[in-house]
């Protein structure tokens, strides 16, 4: 049984080191969608109130 828990590991430890730089990459691109939403907003929000940038 633990022959069979260590393969599992290993193969869990491959997978993260396989596609771990792609998760990154994603959730950067994430977090800048973000920020770039957030002041889409602002400037939005600023532009209806009728303040210049």
């Amino acid at each position: 049984m633990k022959l069979h828990l260590v393969g599992h590991l290993l193969t869990v430890a491959l997978a993260v080191r396989v596609f771990g730089g792609d998760a990154l990459a994603a959730l950067r691109r994430l977090a800048a969608a973000g920020v770039l939403m957030g002041l889409s907003e602002l400037r939005c929000r600023r532009i209806g109130r009728g303040d210049e940038l």
